[in-house]
């Protein structure tokens, strides 16, 4: 199924939607956790009621994703001088990760909106001035950063130039997750005689914006992923950000992110596998005869499927409370220590989560027989989903990251952009990267 938007989207996309109005609290720690918690179960429990179906149909969230609106999820990181009453980055991961265990598709969608929050509070007063107030009021920040071939890598085919003033972009980009849903997307664009890439931000309901839903993924497939074109899109001089390689926790927020979804996924697979055995009457002749749900083994397998993700999540909680020392203002902690504290944190999580994750996705079949395949329940969906946004970013680079700086102290770099690649190593022992 293809979904196409141009001028107008398939779901309600109002031009200045009613601000959420923060409820500021006292609380602090867990308590304060519970408090958001508890206002956002009930909005994380109508999304998972219908999940299975909107799989089923391939149905767009769009509706839910305008709960979550009108319930202030967007709004979790928006400063307090604009209004906001801002969250922790453990609060916030832990609550994507609820979010991923009813739906892991209308969670994975909103990272670049929560990602551009955050790029927005690194940028000048007069920035901020113009993209707070936005944000506060409910309006959503989609991406378009990736190309699918044909651009060297640190450089897009997309382009932004200048006609007598004016700015325009123009270019085809895909994954452009959550752009269907946004109000604003984020596009990654060169321009000539201007070293390196900017951001441009343009109106995704604009008549020369059409974005379409044709990710043929084999998971997450609920998550707008796809073609996004620009023809000749006039763009504010003022909406043009550098994009610029520096040491901030950008790259480590963005990759968390995908984390916190992955243990939602774990999270729904314990779920599921609870509520099969609790439900199981029939049994095997090889089996003890009893109740799946009396049966010891049984039980040790759904514990240790049940251990896995706990720690999945207990890891992407550590995570992210590294990233909450790395701004902590009573560590005063260097850009560059900052940066390392939470890239080397996010890193190491990368390497540990995602296996933790599969596992629990897969052996989830094993507290069931043959019935537990069937398509009815979708309950591949949960490995197909996981294995999906475990192949964002590959684990191998990871580790081999965290090992060079244990071993030689060099500090993590990342590429922070994709593109066809310039040259091959020097040799097969080795090379630069």
């Amino acid at each position: 199924m293809t979904t196409t938007t141009s001028a107008q989207h398939s779901g309600p996309q109002p031009d200045v939607p009613q601000p959420y109005a923060p409820q500021h609290s006292t609380a602090t720690g867990e308590a304060r956790y519970e408090e958001l918690a508890a206002r956002f179960r009930p909005v994380f429990q109508r999304i998972a009621d219908g999940a299975l179906a909107r799989e089923a149909d391939r149905t767009l969230p769009f509706a839910q994703v305008g709960w979550l609106r009108d319930a202030g999820f967007t709004t979790l990181r928006v400063p307090a001088r604009f209004g906001g009453n801002p969250v922790s980055h453990e609060h916030l991961f832990r609550l994507v990760t609820e979010l991923a265990e009813a739906d892991s598709n209308v969670s994975h969608l909103l990272r670049s909106h929560f990602s551009f929050v955050e790029t927005a509070a690194l940028q000048s007063a007069e920035f901020q001035d113009r993209w707070f107030p936005r944000i506060a009021a409910g309006q959503i920040f989609g991406n378009a950063a990736t190309e699918r071939s044909g651009n060297a890598l640190g450089t897009t085919r997309t382009r932004l130039h200048q006609e007598e003033g004016q700015w325009f972009l123009t270019g085809e980009k895909f994954y452009t997750t959550g752009s269907i849903f946004a109000d604003w997307v984020v596009v990654m664009a060169s321009t000539e005689g201007l070293e390196g890439r900017q951001y441009a931000l343009v109106r995704a309901d604009d008549p020369r914006v059409t974005i379409v839903d044709d990710w043929d993924g084999f998971g997450q497939p609920l998550t707008g992923t796809g073609t996004a074109r620009f023809d000749r899109v006039p763009v504010e001089s003022g909406d043009i950000l550098q994009r610029k390689v520096t040491s901030t926790l950008e790259p480590a927020f963005f990759q968390l992110f995908l984390l916190a979804v992955l243990a939602g996924i774990g999270r729904a697979a314990r779920r599921d596998a609870v509520n099969l055995v609790q439900a199981r009457i029939r049994t095997f002749n090889t089996g003890s005869g009893g109740l799946f749900r009396d049966d010891p083994q049984i039980q040790e397998h759904v514990g240790v499927l049940a251990s896995k993700v706990y720690t999945a999540e207990a890891v992407v909680t550590a995570a992210a409370r590294d990233l909450d020392a790395a701004v902590d203002p009573a560590l005063a902690l260097s850009p560059e220590a900052a940066f390392l504290r939470a890239e080397l944190a996010v890193d190491q999580a990368h390497v540990s989560v995602p296996p933790l994750v599969l596992a629990a996705t897969s052996e989830l079949f094993d507290v069931a027989g043959a019935s537990a395949v069937g398509k009815d329940k979708a309950l591949d969906r949960h490995w197909r989903n996981a294995r999906t946004v475990a192949t964002h970013n590959p684990a191998l680079f990871k580790a081999r990251s965290v090992g060079d700086y244990l071993i030689n102290s060099t500090t993590p770099t990342g590429l922070n952009s994709i593109g066809d690649a310039t040259a091959r190593p020097s040799s097969t022992t080795g090379g630069t990267p």
